[in-house]
């Protein structure tokens, strides 16, 4: 006879899960003791809301779900928004929580509340584990959290469950393959060939779902043939090279309006694995027809934009559609494209001599090596680097946009350096991402974890003192300190160290990178970088 505990850690073995994120409770204790013997590490996290985020993560970098444990309560509500950012975000995980024992639910329990509640709208799927249906349900959450779009099931756990003994079974559950979209129908393959072929100016949007398709190659074979633009969401960075001459930009973030120049001369848009998770149509598109590839409807305003051809099923087979075509008489102007573009970039240099979060992320492109992963926070610099940072591949790059929350680059740094030990790894956050976070340092400590966090420190909540001068507000509560903060040499046993200066900062990049464990690089940035280049217009 096995225990639950047991039965449950060996399935999650089964299905090459070897991380579990979260804060442990006496119920759990069961369930990491089956761990301990099977090999499967638990990774003790500070705060419950980053085990969503690393578990997030190790689902991008590996395509395994991540998993994740909090306990009943507030372990459970901390965690809610590390499982809300793989909702969005797109990551298949599995949310481990404790719940009351059965005949103790819906009474009145100290830590308690319905966690089915309240996971139910932040995951796909959400049940509560019994003894005589381990196999099924895991294997079901599974099966749920990697079909498209892929996102976050959440398993209850009743706190009196793990020790109690099961028979042992010579089943086992394997990770399921994602079922392959089917090709799609005859007549919207029809509409997208006639529309494609009577427009002259088409313009291709690419956004996550494309990523997921790994549709990279026929997107640029599809631009090439046709010499037609294409725009990325921010978390489709990598799909087409920044120096390729049919690149245009990324929507939504820095210098929007230049992208705008572009897009805004298109008689028709190709969405192509376009998910509005991350800006809406409505948002940027010119009132010009509307063709969606993807495995799922567009969801669009269709009485402001009626003209939306749907073409639902596999990403790949419709763009083969398109470059088997001759290439059409397209109209656009690509040298005026390449020199828009080059322009942009131009716009985007840091200042001779300046040491702005510019310059930081100019320097920090020049050292970190092509094939390294750079993860980011949520703030001003997000928006810098989504049109700045030269991606070469999906995955390099690793920020949230669907959910877009405050202290996601510290976690999820973390969880990059587990999935990719050999690759260099960096975070880029600003000094409010480090103020939610800075207790996961202690992780990248005690696992020992090379990880470079460069901090952009500039004292301010930078983005939302923007929105406030956007609406002529005076600033108000956006100051994160009055003082100059003291400089400590390390912050929970990581190494700090310090740059005021663009050579300073190179100086100290080089050895940050090339010291064993976590290291933070202080970066003391000058103000005003980000005042010209981000909220522009996008239409």
């Amino acid at each position: 006879m096995s225990t639950v505990a047991d039965r449950v850690i060996e399935r999650l073995q089964e299905l090459g899960i070897r991380y579990v994120f979260g804060v442990p409770s006496g119920s759990w204790l069961y369930y990491m003791e089956a761990m301990r013997k099977k090999g499967i590490e638990f990774i003790l996290v500070s705060n419950e809301t980053s085990a969503g985020f690393m578990a997030d993560v190790t689902y991008r970098l590996t395509g395994i779900p991540g998993a994740c444990y909090a306990t009943v309560g507030p372990g459970a509500t901390n965690l809610g928004t590390g499982v809300g950012g793989a909702l969005l975000d797109r990551s298949a995980i599995i949310a481990f929580t404790s719940e009351p024992p059965e005949k103790m639910q819906g009474r009145t329990v100290q830590m308690a509340i319905d966690q089915q509640a309240l996971f139910r709208p932040l995951t796909k799927f959400t049940t509560s584990l019994k003894p005589e249906t381990i196999d099924q349900v895991l294997q079901k959450a599974v099966r749920i959290a990697i079909s498209d779009t892929p996102g976050p099931v959440h398993i209850g756990l009743p706190e009196d469950l793990g020790p109690i003994e099961v028979p042992d079974s010579q089943e086992s559950i394997v990770l399921p393959v994602a079922a392959e979209p089917f090709v799609p129908n005859t007549k919207s393959l029809y509409l997208l060939e006639k529309q494609f072929c009577d427009s002259h100016r088409p313009v291709l949007a690419v956004g996550l779902s494309a990523v997921r398709s790994k549709a990279g190659a026929l997107i640029v074979a599809t631009a090439e043939r046709h010499g037609i633009p294409v725009v990325l969401t921010p978390m489709a960075k990598g799909m087409i090279s920044e120096d390729h001459p049919l690149y245009a930009g990324v929507l939504f973030h820095a210098l929007s309006d230049r992208v705008a120049e572009t897009y805004s001369q298109a008689d028709l848009v190709i969405g192509v694995g376009y998910d509005p998770v991350e800006f809406n149509y409505e948002s940027w598109m010119p009132e010009v027809p509307l063709i969606h590839l993807d495995t799922v409807p567009a969801d669009i305003d269709r009485i402001e934009y009626p003209a939306v051809t749907d073409v639902i099923g596999d990403i790949n087979a419709a763009l083969s559609v398109l470059t088997a075509l001759d290439p059409i008489n397209s109209e656009w102007d690509l040298n005026a494209l390449v020199e828009r573009k080059n322009a942009m970039f131009q716009a985007l240099e840091p200042a001779p001599g300046s040491f702005g979060s510019r310059a930081a992320l100019s320097i920090l492109r020049d050292v970190l090596p092509q094939d390294g992963i750079m993860t980011c926070g949520v703030g001003a610099h997000t928006h810098l680097i989504g049109q700045m940072w030269r991606t070469p591949a999906p995955g390099l790059q690793i920020m949230s946009n669907g959910w877009s929350s405050m202290g996601f680059g510290i976690p999820a740094a973390i969880a990059a350096k587990l999935s990719m030990p050999d690759r260099k790894v960096v975070c880029v956050t600003g000094d409010g991402g480090l103020l939610m976070m800075a207790g996961e340092m202690v992780v990248a400590q005690r696992q020992n974890l090379s990880v470079v966090f460069v901090i952009l420190v500039d004292h301010m909540l930078e983005l939302i003192r923007l929105k406030q001068d956007k609406k002529s507000f005076p600033f108000y509560k956006t100051d994160l300190d009055q003082q100059e903060t003291p400089r400590a040499d390390s912050i929970f046993g990581v190494p700090v160290l310090h740059a005021e200066s663009a050579d300073e900062y190179r100086s100290v990049l080089e050895k940050a990178f090339s010291t064993e464990g976590p290291v933070i690089v202080e970066a003391r940035i000058e103000g005003g970088d980000y005042d010209n280049v981000i909220l522009r217009k996008h239409k």
